[in-house]
């Protein structure tokens, strides 16, 4: 397989919490039941995923994205329970320019706050460096989104500016994105204290 051809390739990444599981149109179903509080998506760009059907016809844009190659979607499973908890996905993918963003990430309230982000971002971080060979990987967030600022901050990742008015929500909110990054030589410092928080 050659290095194009692995971006492109779905692939499971195993933690001691978490499962990544290449997303499908089966997980819909428990992806519904995991994203039913209306909180998750203050700050998500997808509107209303509350119900099944909308959720459904969530999954299948993602698995379009996927398709055409700028996306690689996660279904993040509890690996105590078997229990869908969320989503993640790499995006903006440029095999090209050796970069990609991790993001499109959310999760059911009971998992907030806890182990469960920092070891999927450790796994993708990981895979996105030393199997894709990555040179940079982005973040974005909201920029109300405190939360999720203080999240991506802890994983190390450099802030790099905002991008003011960058997206208009369906409900016409218009975005400041808040921009991050890690680079290949900054990943094994990173890797490191990302390991550390999660032997603690």
């Amino acid at each position: 397989m050659n290095a194009e051809e692995l971006w492109k390739t779905p692939v499971t990444l195993n933690g001691k919490v978490v499962r990544l599981e290449p997303m499908t149109a089966a997980h819909a179903s428990g992806l519904a039941v995991a994203g039913k509080d209306d909180s998750i998506w203050k700050f998500m760009l997808y509107g209303d995923l509350t119900n099944p059907e909308n959720m459904s016809a969530w999954v299948n844009e993602i698995l379009h994205r996927q398709a055409n190659g700028t996306d690689l979607p996660f279904t993040v499973v509890h690996q105590q329970s078997g229990d869908v908890i969320g989503a993640t996905r790499y995006i903006e993918m440029r095999h090209a320019h050796k970069g990609l963003e991790i993001g499109g990430t959310w999760y059911t309230p009971k998992y907030q706050r806890t182990a469960v982000n920092t070891e999927c971002k450790y796994l993708m971080l990981k895979y996105a460096f030393e199997v894709l060979k990555c040179i940079r990987v982005q973040f974005k967030a909201d920029g109300r989104n405190e939360r999720s600022i203080h999240a991506i901050e802890r994983l190390g990742a450099v802030k790099e500016g905002v991008l003011r008015n960058h997206i208009i929500l369906q409900d016409g909110t218009i975005r400041d994105s808040v921009f991050f990054s890690i680079l290949d030589w900054e990943w094994p410092a990173k890797k490191i204290q990302l390991e550390e928080r999660l032997n603690q």
